[in-house]
């Protein structure tokens, strides 16, 4: 906008099936959108185009007494999707092999989003599926993991590191991948210390995908506005200058070319 005083670009919030919605209704050009593209939407005339990468990581509370444990063993995928899908793990003491005494207190999204789109399809499964006291928002679910010290949800990057300090805002602590199952947490499983870390590890493709995923923009078939083919234009080449100072990864040089071709 700075660039082109011209133009005005508006922004209204909303998850990814909001995004969608009101792309495909057209009542916006653009909208922003944090998981695959579904055929069913494609036959919509769903358009998309990628702009970033980006990760859902699983939290807990900074408190939480068990947190020393957890980050020297990790929790496995089968352990999550035991917690979150299969309701076959239930309680903190069960991560390690013992007798249940703590309850875990788990939360999801209840809103129709990309971030629990990608964990439940991390846990082979869908939205529907996840366990656990539904909250509106990413900072909605970020804040119930704060006020409980046996909470465990999960948020996109963003909501979890300060992007000002690039450490994690207080409160919140990210539970890390044991991602070879050995029950511990090595040195090359070791990269959440801060936003900058999490990023080289999605880029190289260390953190998983899902989920890690690009994000996109969608529209009801491809644009036709100058001012929004510009605007597409610009993200892919200067803008993507911007991507790692607002908590994203950049794409590849392969990639970004290859968005480029959809646009032309």
């Amino acid at each position: 906008m700075e660039e082109n005083p011209e133009i005005r670009i508006n922004i209204s919030a909303g998850g990814a099936g909001k995004g969608m919605a009101d792309a495909l209704s057209e009542m916006v050009d653009l909208g922003m959108f944090s998981r695959e593209v579904m055929p069913e939407e494609i036959a919509k005339g769903a358009w998309n185009i990628a702009v970033a990468r980006d990760a859902v990581l699983p939290t807990l509370n900074k408190s939480n007494p068990y947190l020393s444990r957890i980050q020297q063993q990790g929790v496995t995928q089968a352990q999550f999707k035991a917690l979150f899908i299969d309701n076959s793990l239930r309680c903190w003491d069960e991560f390690f092999g013992e007798k249940c005494k703590t309850p875990v207190n788990l939360y999801t999204r209840s809103d129709a989003c990309g971030a629990a789109a990608m964990w439940a399809a991390y846990l082979h499964s869908d939205q529907e599926e996840l366990a656990g006291t539904g909250v509106f928002g990413d900072p909605g679910l970020a804040d119930a993991v704060k006020n409980d010290i046996y909470g465990i949800g999960f948020n996109n990057v963003v909501y979890i590191y300060d992007l000002q300090t690039r450490q994690k805002y207080p409160g919140l602590e990210v539970i890390p991948l044991d991602l070879n199952a050995d029950g511990m947490i090595s040195s090359e499983e070791n990269f959440y210390s801060t936003v900058d870390d999490m990023a080289e590890a999605i880029k190289a493709g260390i953190y998983p995908s899902p989920p890690a995923r690009d994000l996109y923009f969608v529209a009801h078939g491809k644009p036709k506005k100058s001012a929004t083919l510009k605007f597409l234009k610009w993200i892919l080449t200067e803008g993507q200058k911007y991507v790692c100072d607002a908590g994203y990864v950049s794409l590849s040089e392969e990639k970004l070319s290859g968005e480029m071709k959809k646009i032309r």
